[in-house]
């Protein structure tokens, strides 16, 4: 949309504009020029195949999977926003040192309404994921569904 008085933006049309495919035919014709090959295969980097995935990185998964299926629960029965109340207060109780940073953080987090604990226990950000580190929703999942999850994620 052109504003009136203003210079157009770009390049002018030609008419002659490459279609997405003719640009990469284009491309990988140049490249073969310059005498480069494409890889389409993996390569080991030394006598170990480096994993795709981190161990790290797959409980991360782990947790956000756990997580999303409390969320689903909770939203259904915001009652269960109790028991993670509960939990810290027992865990609150129990130790005389406090509560680490993570469950003043959880804390102060369970006082907001059901829909917004579980968009911030299921966001993918890092700060979601330090949190759900410490997660005050033990017990919220049968020892059957944490198998299960696990067992899917093992591979």
């Amino acid at each position: 949309m052109e504003i009136p008085g203003s210079k157009p933006r770009g390049r002018p049309a030609t008419g002659r504009a490459l279609s997405n495919a003719e640009r990469m035919r284009r491309l990988r014709v140049r490249r073969n020029a310059q005498g480069l090959k494409e890889v389409s295969r993996w390569i080991e980097a030394g006598p170990v195949a480096i994993p795709p995935y981190s161990s790290h990185r797959r409980l991360e998964v782990r947790s956000l999977v756990m997580h999303v299926l409390i969320a689903e629960r909770m939203l259904r029965d915001p009652a269960l926003v109790e028991r993670a109340r509960r939990n810290i207060r027992r865990w609150k109780a129990r130790d005389s040192a406090g509560l680490p940073e993570g469950l003043r953080q959880w804390e102060e987090i369970l006082e907001r309404p059901a829909t917004e604990i579980a968009s911030i226990m299921t966001e993918p950000s890092e700060r979601a994921a330090e949190l759900r580190q410490s997660s005050p929703f033990a017990g919220l999942l049968s020892a059957e569904e944490r198998r299960r999850i696990h067992a899917a994620l093992r591979s």
